[in-house]
Order: C-alpha cells, then structure tokens, then sequence
C-alpha cells in the first residue's frame, strides 16, 4: 500500500515538474487580468488573451487595454528571482542565488505584439502603443531600459501615468470591438503557435545569417563596444537591432 501510494506521489511530481511553466504563466496572467479588472471602465476597455493572425504567423498577446490614451501592451512573466538586462539585448538573464536562467527578451516580444497589432489596425496610423513587461512581486528588476517593465504591484500606477488623450470614445470602442472579432483565441491551435513561432526564429537566424537586420531589413554592419565586437543595425539609431558575437 505505502508503495502505491509513493509511486502515485512521484508521478504528481513528475506531472507538477513537466507542467510547471505552464502553470506559473497560467497564474500570473490570472493575476494580471484581476488587477487590470480595477481600472476605470469609462476610460479603459480590457481584453485578455488575444491570439492574432498576419499571413501564416500567428501572435498571443497576454493583455490589452484600449484606453483614451493609446493602448497597452502588456506581458506578463510570472518570474521570481534577479532580473538582469537591458532595452537591446537579445536575453535578459535571471538570478536565484547561484543558478542563472537565460529568458527571451520580453521587450523584444513586446514589439513583434506591436507590429501584428500595427498590421491589424492599420487604418489608425497615429494610435500611439506602451509596451509594458509586468513581472511578479517576487521578482527583483535590475534591468536598463527606457521601456516600463514593473512589479505587478505597480501595474495600475504604471498605466495611470499616461495622461495624454489619444483616441475618441467612437474610436476605442471600434478598436475595440475590432480586435474582438480577430481574436482567434476560441480556434487556437497551439501546435500551429508553436510552428509559427519556429518559422519566426528560423526567419531572423536566415536575416542574420545574410547580414540583414531582422527587424527593419537594413544593413548589418561590424560595430565595436566595450564588451566587444558586435553586429548592429546600419540604421542606427533609428533602430537599435544589435546581435552579439
């Protein structure tokens, strides 16, 4: 019986460990949606979990918040722990104790959200996007950026400090009402995420690989700083793709 019973512990462990990103990403984007719950109705209209779709690449977007001041593009990363990075690097890295964790510049994720987003509404070319990173208020933010990237705890305060009026009551509820009908969250295939995302990554190694930015498909060219040699971008500073070496 004990040995039973051992075995059916082990294999909830094994379970909890095969599933435990899920989980916390699951749980901080819940934790997100009941903050953004909070803000004023009359002025902010909030949609969780958008999944969009340009040509064949598809994009998911934790939360957006169409307010009268542009919207709001929020990503959540339920992190604990050092966080460690600035605005252009590739990889931001986080510290618990000894152990480092390599993790996808959010940022960056952050922009390729905007681009969909800039694609879908292309018919208001003057809509004005802040990207927001939000991570858990367990995680300690050492990072350099000009981008806000906050404890949930600062969430609201964060949005709040935007004041600028930058869209009609018609024009919001359009969008609004817009990103709604596109939002493929309902028929999402996540295998066909995952692919998409592939072809993303194999997309921006064949740019590099051809000394073409990524992000604006200008010129690489060689550039020197004080870790190093690097690619960067020939349109900077315009833009500010750089790929380490």
């Amino acid at each position: 019986m004990n040995f039973v019973l051992l075995i059916l512990i082990l294999s909830l462990i094994l379970i909890l460990g095969l599933y435990k990103t899920k989980i916390k990403g699951v749980i901080g984007e819940k934790t997100t949606s009941s903050i953004l719950y909070f803000l004023d109705k009359s002025k902010y209209k909030v949609i969780n979990n958008i999944v969009l779709k340009t040509g064949e690449i598809t994009t998911q977007i934790d939360h957006l918040v169409i307010s009268d001041f542009g919207i709001f593009v929020i990503e959540t990363k339920n992190y604990k722990g050092w966080i460690l990075g600035n605005e252009n690097s590739e990889y931001w890295t986080q510290v618990i104790y000894k152990r480092k964790e390599k993790l996808y510049n959010p940022i960056r994720q952050n922009l390729s959200h905007i681009k969909t987003l800039k694609n879908c509404l292309s018919e208001y070319p003057n809509l004005e996007y802040k990207s927001i990173i939000v991570f858990s208020s367990s995680a300690e933010i050492k990072v350099n950026t000009r981008t806000d990237v906050v404890n949930l705890s600062r969430l609201l305060a964060t949005i709040k400090r935007y004041t600028s009026t930058n869209l009609t009551e018609i024009e919001k509820e359009n969008i609004f009402e817009k990103i709604n009908a596109l939002n493929l969250i309902d028929t999402y295939d996540k295998h066909e995420h995952i692919k998409s995302i592939k072809q993303r990554i194999q997309k921006r190694k064949n740019s590099i690989r051809e000394s073409r930015c990524p992000q604006c498909g200008n010129n690489l060219i060689m550039r020197n700083g004080k870790f190093g040699n690097f690619l960067g971008c020939k349109s900077h500073p315009k833009c500010k793709f750089i790929q380490n070496i």
